[in-house]
């Protein structure tokens, strides 16, 4: 499964699944705490990137048709994978707003500061403009890094010993808990605060979208239904963003 060059330093395990998971996850953790205080969220990308070439650093040829990278054989689970995306992210959307209204405690209002147009009252145009911009790096760079990362290499590695449904539990939860960063773990008023129960509301719903992205992939026979799943669910939310959040 490994490329030769790193055959002598690692086996295709949960070991190095793990390895994989703290090499990116922490970095990533970090990044996001500071841009929650900074606004700038550049450096994000990064990581994104060296997810996405993750399996072509680390897989052969063999490896990366195993994870997935290959074409699907359920064309019409495509379909199906937007649609769940969409769905799971409007029931997100519901619970945040039925529990904490339009409060720092909603998970999607608190995200929604991390963009430049937060508490600006925007123009129709302006907010077009915005959420043009915003969704198509949402549709793009976390979407395919994440899965290819989460969904692929992540997954294999962990496949390898645990079999396909314990290895989704595991790296749903790397996902679930790596998203503590954008919400859970809050900077607001000037200081640092822990949001318990919407923290815990949050990364239960990250865990059971992650989950339907494994489904995704699993009915399409290919990766790319879990990247379309949450390319689905990033546009859901940058749409309900800038139409129902910003007014």
């Amino acid at each position: 499964m490994l490329r030769p060059i790193w055959q002598n330093i690692f086996k295709f395990n949960w070991v190095f699944g793990l390895v994989l998971v703290l090499l990116l996850g922490i970095p990533r953790f970090i990044i996001v705490l500071h841009s929650n205080i900074t606004g700038n969220y550049s450096r994000i990308a990064i990581i994104f990137i060296f997810m996405w070439l993750s399996p072509i650093i680390f897989l052969s040829k063999k490896g990366r048709r195993y994870i997935g990278i290959k074409k699907p054989v359920n064309n019409y689970w495509l379909f199906f994978s937007f649609i769940f995306g969409v769905i799971i992210c409007i029931i997100i959307y519901a619970v945040g707003i039925m529990f904490y209204k339009h409060t720092v405690s909603n998970w999607f209002v608190y995200i929604s500061r991390s963009y430049s147009a937060s508490g600006i009252a925007l123009s129709s145009s302006q907010k077009h403009i915005y959420f043009i911009i915003y969704s198509l790096t949402g549709i793009t760079f976390s979407p395919i890094g994440e899965e290819l990362f989460y969904r692929g290499i992540v997954h294999g590695s962990f496949a390898m010993d645990f079999g396909e449904q314990k290895a989704s539990i595991l790296d749903s939860l790397a996902f679930a808990l790596t998203h503590l960063a954008h919400f859970g773990i809050v900077y607001y008023s000037g200081g640092w605060h822990f949001l318990f129960a919407p923290a815990l509301i949050w990364i239960a719903s990250m865990f059971i979208t992650s989950r339907i992205f494994f489904i995704c992939k699993e009915k399409t026979g290919s990766v790319l239904g879990a990247i379309i799943s949450h390319a689905a669910f990033n546009l859901t939310m940058m749409y309900l963003i800038f139409y129902q959040i910003f007014k």
